[in-house]
């Protein structure tokens, strides 16, 4: 029944062809055959019948001192060594390192935007670690003082006692706060760095929620004062993909997110998997988008921001670090209610053929 239906259309595909006043002729390389159209023929001169549709036909009409030449144009040119297909990887491989720098360029450019944010989170911890660290200075020096003026006279321990009770134990608290402080900004600059580093845009199993996470602590200055965050994990497997890149349209998403609310609003991140398959929501409560926009929203440099505050390439560039992963960035929203983003992923790398 195949090769009857595959013989149909081929008959068809040559009647077509016959009918066109165009020279045309097509090599079948699997089935290693040949067909010439009648215009093709009448071109170079031959009637229908003089000219064999075959390779043989073809090859002894060549000339006797143009064939080793031709048919070595013919083997270069299938292994890719001819001219136009050089021409054509060098174009294709700077169409890549374009869409790498690209993708590269509006990740700094977000950081850049969130710059602001980013220091303030850093900023508070480093502001009272240095406290902490003055505090602690004068503690030492006043127990030093204590301890050398008593140190050979104990007598009078009862006197001094409930204030070395409370430097000791206040140092104590302090100590902990400031190895908490000290620890928050080694996770803000490691998160920084994961987010950032272009060097780590490699395929490889990763837990996206942890990116989610990670995501979330670069952003939290943008979010903390607009929304809160609900979070509503299914603890989903690892998959294979390139985190570094997935972050970034989990912190465009955000953003985008948080500026849709005007004041105080929900942003809701969901996760889960279905066959093959693992998905995150990213929901929010906010204005909207328009239906007279949203089929533009994932359009280059597309924006409904005023100047200066989107390049009008995050989605864009998030629809496209999907795609490369085989999957599928969705959105739902109504106007006044909210907006939610869908994203599905296969959890292993779908390669090209």
């Amino acid at each position: 029944m195949h090769q009857r239906n595959k013989n149909s259309i081929d008959e068809r595909l040559k009647l077509a062809l016959e009918g066109a006043a165009d020279g045309i002729w097509d090599w079948n390389i699997l089935e290693d055959t040949l067909y010439f159209s009648s215009s093709w023929k009448s071109m170079l001169g031959y009637l229908k019948e003089e000219l064999e549709d075959s390779l043989d036909s073809w090859k002894n009409n060549l000339h006797s001192d143009d064939i080793d030449r031709v048919l070595l144009e013919v083997e270069k040119h299938f292994s890719g060594e001819t001219e136009k297909y050089e021409e054509l990887n060098i174009v294709n491989g700077k169409l890549k390192d374009a869409q790498a720098q690209l993708i590269q360029s509006e990740k700094m450019v977000s950081i850049g935007q969130l710059t602001a944010g980013i220091a303030h989170e850093i900023n508070n911890p480093i502001g009272f670690v240095k406290s902490n660290v003055g505090t602690i200075k004068v503690y030492l020096q006043d127990l030093i003082k204590m301890i050398d003026k008593n140190k050979n006279n104990f007598k009078n321990w009862s006197e001094i006692k409930s204030e070395y009770e409370f430097l000791v134990n206040d140092l104590d608290e302090i100590f902990d706060e400031t190895n908490d402080g000290m620890n928050r900004v080694i996770q803000i600059v490691k998160n920084l760095k994961d987010f950032s580093h272009p060097e780590e845009a490699e395929w490889q199993f990763a837990d996206i929620e942890k990116g989610i996470d990670s995501t979330l602590n670069i952003v939290n200055n943008e979010l903390k004062y607009k929304a809160e965050v609900i979070k509503e994990y299914a603890n989903i497997p690892e998959i294979e993909c390139m985190p570094s890149e997935l972050n970034q349209v989990f912190m465009n998403l955000l953003v985008n997110a948080a500026h849709a609310i005007e004041s105080k609003g929900v942003i809701t991140i969901r996760t889960g998997v279905d066959d093959r398959c693992v998905w995150v929501e990213i929901e929010d409560n906010g204005s909207g988008i328009p239906d007279s926009v949203r089929d533009r929203i994932f359009e280059p440099f597309f924006t409904t921001k005023e100047l200066g505050k989107g390049t009008g390439l995050g989605l864009a560039i998030s629809y496209k670090i999907i795609k490369n992963h085989a999957g599928k960035l969705d959105v739902t929203s109504t106007v006044g209610k909210g907006t939610k983003f869908r994203i599905s992923i296969p959890i292993k790398r779908i390669r090209d053929n």
